[in-house]
């Protein structure tokens, strides 16, 4: 009995226990449930969750929506979204009506998504702003500290910061990582803004 549980059992529960220490420490996989990311990330697509990784402007991260996003009934505890990060604790945000964004008076280009999804599409609201978020030229904002201001880049279908507000930073799961056969996989694990 005792060379049963040596040469099986142990194996097995240390395996167990590994499996368990990089799930919820390391990385996760998750889908991507819905249109918001798209056509960076797609519906149904699997992306891992790099637990490790540090939070940047521009970012894609997962996070637990539950008590964040109060307007959907939908969300429960295990609900995840996956967005970018537009403003880190502390940025001043100025979207303009053209489209552009300037983070800290700094111009962003955006280039991951379309001009029409950087006007339209992020400027057209479905709901009203939620509160501390006024978009639109000549209004700034500010992202409180130890909270993120995230957006999906299919602005026009992306319900984010601009209808729940701000983002905790105890709410990010992680860091998203599109694998390599994705072919936008680049603008969602490397996207560096060009700097002007």
């Amino acid at each position: 009995m005792s060379s049963f549980f040596k040469n099986i059992v142990a194996p097995i529960l240390t395996g167990l226990a590994i499996a368990a220490f990089i799930v919820t420490f390391v990385f996760r996989i998750v889908k991507v449930d819905g249109t918001s990311m798209y056509p960076n990330l797609q519906n149904n697509e699997h992306v891992i969750v790099w637990k490790l990784g540090k939070v940047r402007e521009d970012s894609v991260v997962v996070f637990d929506a539950y008590g964040v996003d109060k307007n959907n009934p939908n969300v429960q505890k295990n609900t995840k979204y996956v967005k970018r990060v537009i403003g880190m604790p502390g940025d001043k945000i100025e979207y303009k009506n053209n489209g552009d964004l300037y983070v800290n008076g700094k111009y962003q280009p955006q280039n991951y998504i379309t001009k029409q999804q950087r006007t339209s599409g992020t400027l057209t609201l479905l709901l009203p702003e939620a509160k501390g978020v006024t978009l639109g030229t000549g209004k700034t904002f500010t992202v409180p500290k130890n909270c993120y201001f995230v957006l999906g880049d299919n602005r026009a279908d992306s319900n984010d910061s601009r209808y729940y507000g701000f983002v905790p930073k105890d709410k990010i799961v992680g860091i998203a990582k599109a694998p390599f056969w994705n072919s936008k996989h680049k603008l969602i694990n490397d996207y560096y803004p060009a700097t002007n």
